[in-house]
């Protein structure tokens, strides 16, 4: 499979790049849409989503460089080179909640509501993300027989021919969680038109949803980041579903009319 799309000269454009990019595209128009209706402003959208997309990148991308030191520390000129693969979710998701909460507690907005709003069009930007790692040979599975990939049926062929990496058949790990994350994108958007859904319980479902996920995607993934003899990625995941359990819990508990996701209300915001 060949990672780039096209080139203009010498510079080349890569299907990794061209997909994140869509992604992020979709997802803004996405979260606008949404946003609206709670009469929150464009410019208030645009600017969140501008600068949490720059530290999430960062951050996937540091959070990537930091387990593999010992390839980057002998290729320094390669750490920047992000259109090339090597952005880890985990690492994005930790900056991007972080830009978040701090760009909302500036303006005043509710960050419930707000990574409510935003972990919908998340999952399927995951969805179509993962695409990346397919035509990057990325996020592959342990060695398995031809026919077993056949015999899965819900593999389409041209996966199955690119999954022969390194001398064997893999299991396309990318292709299961891009399933999952569309699947949950489905689920949350019937969530939302709950009556009764309570602010950050479609965030606390995400976290469960994804963690429980790639927890399991990542017993059979082959190129995982390691810390030690551990899979950092299924500590994280554990994290993440206690968090989620966490919030869902605490949600619950409150009278059935508090903080309700579906409450219109005038935001100021004070830029």
């Amino acid at each position: 499979m060949n990672p780039v799309a096209f080139s203009i000269g010498n510079f080349e454009i890569r299907w990794y790049s061209i997909l994140i990019a869509i992604a992020v595209i979709i997802s803004y128009f996405m979260i606008k849409s949404e946003c609206r209706k709670f009469q929150i402003k464009n410019e208030f959208v645009f600017n969140l989503m501008f600068w949490t997309i720059i530290f999430g990148i960062i951050g996937a991308r540091l959070y990537y460089v930091l387990f593999n030191l010992d390839y980057y520390s002998n290729h320094l000129m390669e750490t920047v080179q992000i259109w090339k693969g090597g952005l880890a979710i985990h690492g994005g998701l930790a900056f991007g909640l972080i830009t978040l909460f701090v760009y909302c507690k500036k303006y005043g907005m509710r960050v419930g509501k707000i990574l409510d709003i935003v972990v919908v069009p998340l999952l399927l930007a995951q969805a179509i993300g993962r695409w990346g790692n397919f035509f990057n040979s990325e996020a592959y599975g342990s060695i398995v027989e031809y026919n077993t990939l056949i015999n899965l049926k819900i593999i389409p062929q041209f996966v199955i021919d690119n999954m022969y990496i390194d001398g064997a058949y893999r299991l396309p790990m990318f292709y299961f969680e891009s399933l999952w994350c569309l699947l949950g994108f489905i689920v949350t958007l019937f969530l939302r038109r709950g009556k009764y859904l309570k602010e950050s319980q479609i965030f606390g479902f995400y976290l469960i949803w994804y963690g429980v996920a790639r927890f399991v995607i990542e017993i059979f993934r082959a190129d995982s980041l390691m810390l030690g003899n551990f899979k950092i990625a299924r500590i994280v995941s554990v994290a993440m579903v206690i968090a989620g359990i966490i919030v869902e819990i605490i949600q619950a508990q409150k009278p059935k009319l508090d903080d309700l996701y579906n409450r219109v209300e005038v935001e100021e915001i004070r830029f």
